[in-house]
């Protein structure tokens, strides 16, 4: 894990909920197998150690989904007697982790809940069934439609046609399948609500849920001050100390979940399509101890990029990550306003270009931000507040230097250079002559990473 840094490394991601896949029913060979005594003894063997389960019963399916019903009823009306009702009773830890999950849930505010069976996926193993299960979930007032994610349960009978849940894991299926299990499925959560926002925290995270709550709601305050866009629809955040769900994240730039300060993702409401459901984001363990200017920062950053949504999607990332920057820094004294040595160093080498959405992911990420950072504040400062936005709503309708020379008359290059002498004149000025014939102090060997002046 990096060291703590004033621009803090984040980053973006849609999380897609992969597409169900039936799984093929297991049948019987209509060929009878010759006689034992016919056949050499490691044939047989071999025979008998492929030989497939019995295919399922037909009135199993009904029995399932009487099964899925009844538990999402529970759920929905917060009994958990009848939740635990419908749970295998053998494994007295997985009763543990059900009725933990049930009480998970009972904390979140749910606007829907329901499985469904996949009745194609019905596999038989020995008396028990493994089936594919749909789970519908829409948090009221944060996801904008129902989120619906596949899952692989195991039941087994009860007698007289009843059958009960035995299992929520299969751990093949799941990788094979790319699944992201959510907080409330890998242990205890302590969910609170305020203003706009619903924070998940842990056991080792809920000390300080208060805090992070409420820069959370100052972060929305300010963030709603300086875009000019409504977005009304509440934010989610995982704020945990156990690092499963961050590590879990895949698809994230230098394939290291825990590399990252905070990632804010798109929820895809169906398992396919580019139906967005909300955008939730999740901090780093690391962040949660530090509750200096940075994390208000951090939030800040990642609340814009939930804020602007959709609208950055086709952008280049460094109009999007500066503009995120950019809103980020505004309730800061200028002074206060720290910027990354990496950036500084790359603007004293001499800029030609802006980042490209492969720098945010590798060694030179820090750069990548301050330099995106001031490409934003040139244009603010050379042209108003305004052409940021105007940016953001045309960068999707064409190349991005036919775009800068349309709206502001130059190109990225040119746009790169005039955003480092800027960085440079704001965080390194150069001295100012003396009155006196005395020697000037000898210059600053270290960077400088607060700004001398406003930018």
């Amino acid at each position: 894990m990096p060291s703590r840094h004033p621009e803090l490394r984040r980053w973006r991601r849609a999380v897609v909920p992969v597409a169900l896949v039936p799984l093929l029913l297991a049948g019987c060979s209509a060929d009878e197998d010759p006689a034992p005594a016919q056949r050499p003894r490691h044939e047989r063997k071999a025979d008998e150690t492929h030989q497939k389960d019995p295919p399922p019963q037909p009135a199993v399916a009904p029995a399932l989904g009487r099964v899925l019903r009844d538990r999402a009823a529970a759920v929905r009306s917060a009994d958990q007697t009848a939740f635990l009702a419908g749970v295998a009773s053998r494994d007295a830890s997985f009763v543990a982790d059900q009725t933990t999950y049930f009480e998970n849930l009972d904390q979140l505010p749910l606007a829907r809940f329901a499985y469904s069976l996949d009745p194609t996926s019905l596999a038989r193993t020995g008396r028990d069934y493994w089936a594919t299960v749909e789970v519908t979930m829409q948090l009221d007032g944060y996801d904008a439609r129902p989120v619906v994610r596949p899952d692989r349960y195991r039941f087994t009978p009860q007698g007289q046609g009843r059958y009960a849940v035995a299992s929520v894991t299969d751990r093949a299926w799941e990788s094979r399948n790319e699944l992201d299990p959510q907080p409330w499925d890998l242990g205890p959560i302590t969910v609170r609500t305020g203003h706009r926002v619903l924070g998940v925290f842990d056991a080792g995270s809920k000390a300080s849920a208060n805090a992070v709550m409420g820069e959370v709601e100052k972060g929305i305050s300010a963030v709603d001050a300086a875009i000019p866009y409504d977005w009304d629809d509440g934010v989610v955040l995982y704020a945990l100390d156990d690092p499963a769900f961050l590590s879990g994240l895949d698809n994230v730039p230098g394939a290291d979940p825990l590399s990252l300060d905070a990632v804010s993702f798109e929820v895809m409401a169906t398992p396919v399509g580019r139906t967005v459901a909300s955008t939730r984001f999740v901090l780093n363990p690391d962040v949660l101890g530090d509750a200096g200017p940075g994390r208000g920062r951090l939030i800040r950053h990642e609340l814009t990029h939930v804020a602007l949504g959709a609208r950055a999607d086709d952008v280049p990332a460094w109009l999007s990550e500066g503009l995120a920057e950019y809103v980020s820094v505004r309730p800061m004294a200028p002074e206060d306003r720290a910027i990354s040595g990496a950036a500084l160093s790359a603007a004293e080498d001499g800029l030609s270009s802006l980042p490209t959405d492969q720098d945010f992911g590798g060694p030179g990420a820090e750069a990548g931000y301050g330099v995106s950072w001031w490409a934003c504040e040139y244009l603010a400062s050379a042209y108003t507040e305004p052409i940021l936005w105007t940016l953001l709503e045309a960068m999707p309708k064409g190349r991005p230097d036919d775009v800068l020379e349309d709206l502001v008359d130059m190109d990225e290059s040119e746009l790169a250079r005039r955003a480092g002498k800027l960085m440079l004149d704001t965080y390194r000025p150069e001295p100012e002559p003396r009155p006196s014939k005395s020697p000037s102090k000898s210059p600053r060997k270290s960077p400088n990473q607060s700004p001398g002046r406003s930018g």
